[in-house]
């Protein structure tokens, strides 16, 4: 099969396009023939070798397909050849034109739904839902403040937020992408870099802060969030895409009585994967009845798969990128 293989950490320039041997399909597995998979920002940190996870070289990026089953293991009674599936690939794998990924956490996927809408669903509503509803606790008629709002997990949790009832405030860095995440639901949207993001929220809060903060930026957008945060409010950890790993004095935690809570999605499906698996049909579900609209700006081939990592690490994308092998 052809594959994006990744065999020197570094830059992205250094992934390439080759031949590799198919993947083999045990008790318990899938082998999935790969019609789209999405492009995330984790690609680039594993390729660098600064990820959580960190696979044996050579390894093929990718956390997230959309396919076809081609193959059941042993013991495998929830899916049959030829199911349209999508599914999450905690090891990567993911850019190649097959898979072989553990049953549980393979889903099918409506037939409302194409495979580029499914290779752009997982990470993000996935993360989304996990974040908001589980880590944070989410109820209805509170507020979310969501930094990066324009970016793939961000415009899912703007919808997620609204599916759960509360009110959304988007937070990003330009006209347009503030346009788009108005589109997808957002109540209240701010420019943080033309206004303070801290005085703009406490002004849309009657000086209250927010109950909850969804972070996948970091740097100096959770600087400013710590300090608009409400009483018993909870900040998600949900990535760092500026670059910039932020620190949060212990003393404001304590005065405002707020939680500050991590949110690795991959690793709770890698870890629980019947409960990811549930969660992911719920969401399914929500998408099939119009509640939930993925946005893909744009599809690349394999063989371009370097430009499309460049362009999310130029933190330009708005919604996701997926390449088609």
């Amino acid at each position: 099969m052809r594959a994006l293989l990744c065999r020197t950490l570094g830059e992205i320039a250094n992934l390439q396009v080759a031949e590799t041997a198919d993947p083999k399909c045990g008790p318990g597995m899938v082998r999935i023939a790969v019609k789209a998979s999405g492009v995330n920002f984790p690609d680039i940190l594993m390729t660098e070798g600064k990820y959580q996870v960190k696979p044996d070289l050579p390894f093929i990026p990718g956390l997230e397909v959309a396919g076809d089953v081609i193959e059941c293991g042993a013991g495998v009674d929830h899916l049959h050849i030829g199911a349209r599936v999508l599914a999450f690939a905690r090891f990567g794998g993911g850019h190649a034109e097959q898979i072989v990924l553990p049953a549980e956490i393979v889903t099918p996927i409506p037939p409302s739904m194409d495979y580029v809408t499914a290779a752009a669903f997982f990470v993000a509503f996935g993360t989304a839902h996990f974040a908001l509803a589980h880590r944070a606790g989410l109820q209805a008629a509170e507020t979310v403040l969501v930094l990066g709002a324009a970016g793939g997990v961000g415009l899912a949790a703007i919808e997620v937020a609204k599916m759960l009832g509360a009110r959304v405030i988007a937070a990003a860095g330009s006209e347009q992408k503030l346009a788009l995440a108005r589109a997808h639901g957002a109540d209240e949207t701010i420019n943080y870099r033309s206004d303070n993001l801290r005085d703009q929220v406490l002004a849309l809060t009657d000086q209250n802060g927010v109950d909850v903060v969804f972070d996948p930026v970091g740097g100096d957008a959770f600087s400013q969030s710590v300090r608009c945060i409400g009483w018993q409010g909870r900040i998600l950890v949900v990535g760092f895409a500026s670059g910039d790993i932020p620190k949060v004095a212990t003393n404001m935690i304590l005065v405002k009585n707020f939680s500050v809570v991590g949110v690795v999605f991959g690793e709770h499906s890698f870890r629980y994967p019947s409960d990811s698996r549930q969660r992911m049909m719920a969401l399914l579900a929500a998408y099939d009845a119009a509640k939930l609209t993925p946005k893909v700006m744009q599809t690349f081939p394999l063989d371009d798969a370097q430009e499309a990592l460049g362009m999310l690490g130029s933190r330009q994308v708005m919604g996701k990128l997926v390449l088609t092998p």
